[in-house]
């Protein structure tokens, strides 16, 4: 088994009235799991921080900078059968502005919104629960919040 440190999650937030929506992203039919809805994930360039990987695949994926960014301090963790390898993926929250345009690269060929009500019905993968429930502690101003942000 391989086991890989290269890799990174980001759930990106948008403020919705009083509440905050999740970003999805549909995979091209084309690209690996394609069709299924996604958050922004991506892999680690040479001389590149985890922090560094994510604001560029948020970058690329989406067109989208973030107003605050934050780590979750937890890594995702997923065991890829096929490729036999065991990601630990460190996971950032990427709060946007409501009303910035989401510009999606050739490995997306759609997007969309979940409230925060939907999202644990709507994110597919096990890995991702605990995940949500810990973005809870930075959406709703734990006592954490302070000490995860980051200022890239």
């Amino acid at each position: 088994m391989k086991i890989r440190t290269d890799h990174v999650t980001v759930l990106v937030i948008r403020p919705a009235g009083r509440s905050f929506e999740f970003l999805q992203l549909r995979r091209s039919a084309e690209d690996y799991l394609g069709g299924t809805w996604q958050t922004v994930r991506g892999s680690a360039e040479p001389g590149e921080t985890s922090a560094q990987t994510a604001l560029r695949e948020l970058k690329e994926e989406t067109g989208l900078t973030p107003v605050e960014f934050y780590t979750l301090g937890i890594c995702e963790n997923c065991y890829i059968a096929p490729a036999d390898t065991l990601f630990h993926s460190p996971t950032f929250v990427a709060l946007v502005n409501l009303n910035d345009a989401v510009i999606l690269d050739r490995e997306h060929d759609a997007f969309r919104w979940i409230s925060r009500q939907e999202v644990a019905d709507q994110f597919m993968w096990p890995s991702e629960a605990p995940l949500l429930q810990a973005v809870c502690q930075i959406l709703d101003n734990g006592p954490a919040k302070a000490h995860l942000r980051l200022h890239p």
